[in-house]
């Protein structure tokens, strides 16, 4: 049985524990009840770029590789087989090859072949006569040349160059394959997946519901008949619903700190655990157009912020400041604490910053007679406004003046993906710890999820040049060249890394929460109750 991995609340740690708690014979049977923190947009896993997806939808879906999910930092180290039994890279880096499970059945039945695997990467490729409306990923797949299969129970990738990360992003919460028999528009409201839960229903804005796969080809899993998400966007209320046990867990990696310790006061039996969650908080701009196509007014924006005060007011100090990639030691590839340093607007002395930034502002044309008005847009929830709020007010000491723009989820997205917004606080989830997924997928030039408009040819050729490297401590030294120019070109201004709470009832056992937690394709499959 799976252990907890933990970072205690109370330690302040960002190195998981082992809670033997959970040690001991799963019980069958039970609902999960959690509570979701808003309605996602759709069902479709591959059209999304929220976790609010993944969360309740991953539990239907197989990858055909998947992070080890009792092994607390992921890495290329932890990756196991899911819908693949065995894989294997030709001599020359360029060719992944998959053996897959046989006797897989899709949830109305019907055979799971390479077929599907390939149906699915072509989709994602945009090889296909079948579209996504969405494919904010379809960067992952650049270096794919094709994917090609041999019989019902092999598939081949091949690729134009090497790219050791392929598997790790294949290992994605983000990378479930989908069966060729189910059109995309079907996935979006009746998702048919292979995973150890069936999709019920899902009633936007009221509940989603998952039942029991009786013939999941993973034997004895999963212990529970089924979990109920009920949406509650209020986050005081979801609390409160969960610490009068109308709840058994609260949605992953959503409890804030100062929440956090309101739960441990009402229910102090509650299990409750912080982490790393490889999200970054960060300000988006639309480069181009006014008034942000101005790199002096994008460098202002740099340097107005005090990271630390974010971090102090939102998180009691229980999160990290780093450039793109996640900081240490949650994350493998962060920057040095010196070289982050030196970067503009990451220096200690606050006020020099900002009269930098002020200097900035005037040779823009702007000062204490001439201010800049601008709308802030943002999701509405929590955890986006919070931080908008605080920009807005640390912004008015550099004359800009932003007006709050909230933007419900299923919006959200659409909305900075074609550029309709001037100004924007965003939160960026990054789907593994690797920056093929964050550079090529954030930060590549045409990629979807390149809000920004950011384009730097000379920038995107380190991306490939990175990719390629197998010796990882050179790899680490590229990456983080890479990293300080894009913090540098204020390409999206990072203002820190969070680390948030998730809790559960004493008798909820087998629950893992893991740096990174919410993409890594958690599905519940191990979960059971002892009451």
């Amino acid at each position: 049985m799976r252990s907890v991995h933990a970072l205690a609340a109370a330690a302040l740690l960002l190195l998981p524990a082992y809670d033997v708690a959970s040690a001991g014979e799963p019980k069958q049977g039970g609902i999960l009840r959690v509570y979701h923190r808003d309605s996602p947009g759709s069902a479709s896993i591959h059209e999304g770029a929220t976790f609010s997806i993944n969360v309740p939808f991953m539990p239907v879906f197989n990858n055909l590789v998947l992070f080890k999910q009792d092994v607390a930092q992921n890495s290329a180290d932890s990756i196991v087989p899911d819908l693949a039994e065995s894989w294997a890279w030709s001599n020359d880096g360029k060719k992944l090859t998959f053996k897959l499970r046989q006797g897989v059945k899709w949830h109305d039945g019907k055979p799971f072949t390479s077929a599907d695997v390939k149906c699915t990467f072509d989709m994602l490729m945009g090889k296909s006569q079948q579209k996504f409306r969405q494919n904010p990923r379809k960067s992952w797949y650049n270096q794919v040349e094709d994917v090609t299969t041999n019989g019902d129970f092999e598939a081949s990738f091949s690729l134009k160059r090497p790219q050791p990360a392929l598997l790790s992003l294949l290992a994605s919460g983000y990378t479930p394959v989908y069966p060729c028999h189910v059109s995309p528009a079907d996935m979006r409201t009746k998702p048919v997946g292979t995973g150890p839960f069936k999709f019920v229903e899902f009633k936007a804005n009221e509940s989603i519901k998952l039942t029991k796969n009786p013939d999941y080809f993973k034997k004895g899993l999963p212990h529970l008949d089924g979990i109920e998400f009920t949406i509650i966007t209020n986050r005081s209320t979801a609390i409160l619903g969960f610490v009068s046990g109308k709840f058994d867990m609260t949605f992953p990696t959503e409890v804030s700190i100062p929440l956090l310790k309101e739960v441990k006061s009402q229910a102090p039996n509650a299990v409750c655990v912080v982490e790393p969650v490889n999200v970054s908080t960060n300000i988006i701009v639309n480069s181009s157009a006014p008034p942000f196509d101005n790199i002096d007014i994008r460098r202002a924006l740099a340097l107005v912020l005090d990271r630390k005060a974010f971090v102090s007011i939102l998180y009691e100090g229980q999160a990290d400041i780093g450039g793109t990639m996640l900081p240490a030691p949650g994350g493998l590839w962060a920057m040095p604490k010196e070289m982050l340093e030196s970067i503009p607007g990451y220096g200690p002395d606050v006020n020099a910053n900002r009269e930098e930034a002020r200097k900035l502002m005037q040779k823009a044309g702007y000062g204490p007679d001439k201010r800049l008005a601008v709308k802030v847009a943002t999701r509405n929830i929590p955890i986006y406004r919070d931080p908008a709020v605080i920009l807005i007010d640390q912004m008015k000491s550099i004359y800009i003046d932003g007006d709050l723009d909230v933007v419900d989820t299923a919006q959200w997205f659409p909305k900075v993906a074609r550029k309709d917004y001037s100004l924007g606080l965003n939160l960026t989830g990054n789907a593994v710890d690797d920056p093929d997924q964050s550079f090529y997928e954030n930060y590549s030039c045409g990629s979807e999820r390149n809000y920004t408009n950011y384009c730097n040819r000379e920038i995107e050729k380190l991306f490939d040049e990175q990719s390629m490297e197998k010796d990882v401590t050179k790899r680490k030294k590229l990456v983080w060249e890479i990293d300080r120019k894009l913090q540098e070109d204020v390409a999206r201004p990072i203002i820190l890394h969070a680390r948030q709470g998730s809790c559960w009832q004493p008798y909820v056992k087998g629950i893992t929460i893991m740096v990174n937690s919410s993409y890594n394709g958690y599905r519940y499959e191990d979960v059971w109750m002892d009451k």
